[in-house]
């Protein structure tokens, strides 16, 4: 969304000045010009930031100051002083104020510091979002994020967690597949009981009928004793069967028994347990492709989907991504490290082949590596920025007798909005640039959508 701004002076040139320059950044700004209207417009348009001159008729800039910080303790204020005054200024960032302006100031130096106000309450609400994801429900505690993406998984394991339906998740590889089955046991009826995991890939084919339902003494060569599986040491828990669609074809049979009659029996054995399981499966296979190639059968494929789950890959959620790093800094011990607008940037418009498990080890290694305390674009592996350089052969062909930028800029949005059906959002993410900055772009060109006026 665009940032709002309330600039609030007495001094209606400089306001025409601030409110223009912050115009032309994209911003939605609105001004005053006394504190006792610029409160009444705060508490209308709840702005992000607000910008105030210290000594005004009426309301000061400091009473304003605290009004606003105590309706609003999130909201960023800069404050604006006369050279020589700055003493006047450090007291009011003692009462909470972000930063200061001296006046004269250049465009510049007000574009830098309100970037920096705006990003500091940027990471001030992932930091609130963050907490209040995890605050009072520890099932979630591991699984970040805000996207609505990630909003429809929250709502789905909240509502089949304390049942006993059999879950299905898929998802691309470090997705977080096994977080989520861990995330449905946690609040169910069964969260006092053993949680077991098996990866059903990594067990060797000879061995994974014993893995799961167990021998007896003597079913094979090695089997001195008799030995609980996975399904019995999990009675009364959760077993989660983690790449599923690698279990072999013969024994696909045994596991929808267990499934449908909750017994299982024993490799060598005569006689079957009965047990109380809840089942959660995870795959990234395409296990209807696998059904229709023989590979896995279709009854079975039914009693594990009972409640199909799809996790989004990280590509689909970008906008988890700054909230991911801040958790996954906090995690390795970096809690003080910021990353760069940039940086930041450039992580999101990578792909991220190998999901939240490699933005996981990318951030471990940049904080390991780091020079300081913010992490820039130059820090980054070289595959990042990559990420970013058009491909071979460039996007353009432009005429040989040259062609005008502006036009040139023009057409990239409205080509851009068309193939986003005119959703600001996406075409905005497709041109990986902030939504404000496409807004202001539409206004710069005159580009209105067909058919409204």
């Amino acid at each position: 969304m665009t940032a709002r701004i309330l600039i609030i002076d007495d001094d209606s040139s400089l306001r025409r000045v601030l409110e223009y320059n912050l115009q032309q950044e994209g911003y939605e700004v609105f001004a005053a010009a006394d504190g006792e209207s610029g409160l009444r417009l705060f508490e209308e348009r709840a702005p992000a930031l607000v910008i105030t001159d210290l000594k005004m008729p009426g309301m000061t800039g400091f009473q304003l100051l605290s009004a606003v910080k105590e309706r609003s303790p999130g909201t960023v204020v800069i404050v604006l002083t006369a050279f020589g005054a700055i003493d006047t200024a450090v007291e009011a960032m003692k009462l909470g104020a972000f930063d200061y302006l001296t006046k004269p100031f250049n465009r510049d130096e007000l574009k830098l510091t309100v970037q920096k106000a705006l990003q500091l309450r940027g990471l001030s609400e992932e930091n609130r979002l963050l907490k209040e994801e995890l605050s009072g429900r520890a099932e979630f505690k591991s699984i970040v994020g805000t996207s609505r993406a990630m909003d429809g998984v929250f709502s789905v394991v909240r509502k089949v967690a304390d049942t006993e339906a059999t879950v299905l998740i898929t998802g691309e590889s470090g997705t977080g597949k096994e977080l989520v089955a861990r995330a449905i046991h946690s609040g169910s009826s069964r969260r006092s009981g053993p949680f077991i995991a098996v990866n059903c890939a990594a067990i060797p084919r000879d061995l994974l009928e014993s893995e799961l339902f167990g021998h007896v003494k003597g079913a094979f060569t090695g089997a001195i004793r008799d030995k609980d599986g996975k399904f019995q040491l999990a009675d009364g828990g959760t077993i989660f069967l983690d790449e599923v669609g690698d279990l072999p074809l013969e024994l696909q049979p045994k596991l929808l028994r267990v499934l449908q009659e909750r017994v299982l029996e024993p490799v060598g054995g005569t006689s079957v347990n009965r047990i109380d399981v809840r089942v959660v499966a995870a795959t990234n296979a395409d296990l209807e492709k696998a059904i229709g190639e023989g590979r896995f059968r279709d009854d079975l494929y039914y009693r594990l989907s009972v409640i199909p789950l799809r996790l989004p890959p990280l590509r689909e959620r970008v906008e988890d991504i700054p909230l991911l790093v801040r958790y996954f800094c906090g995690k390795f011990g970096g809690s003080s490290v910021t990353f760069s607008k940039q940086a930041l940037e450039l992580l999101k418009q990578y792909p991220w082949p190998g999901n939240v498990r490699e933005l996981e080890n990318t951030v471990e290694r940049l904080l390991i590596m780091r020079e300081g305390d913010e992490i820039g674009v130059e820090e980054l592996p070289e595959k990042f920025s990559a990420s970013g350089e058009k491909s071979e052969g460039g996007v353009l062909r432009l005429p040989p007798g040259g062609y005008s930028l502006e036009l040139l800029e023009r057409e990239v949005v409205l080509e851009a909005l068309n193939r986003c059906d005119w959703n600001q959002t996406a075409a905005a993410r497709f041109l990986r640039i902030p939504r404000h900055t496409l807004i202001y772009r539409m206004e710069k060109y005159h580009i209105t959508q067909p058919g409204r006026k």
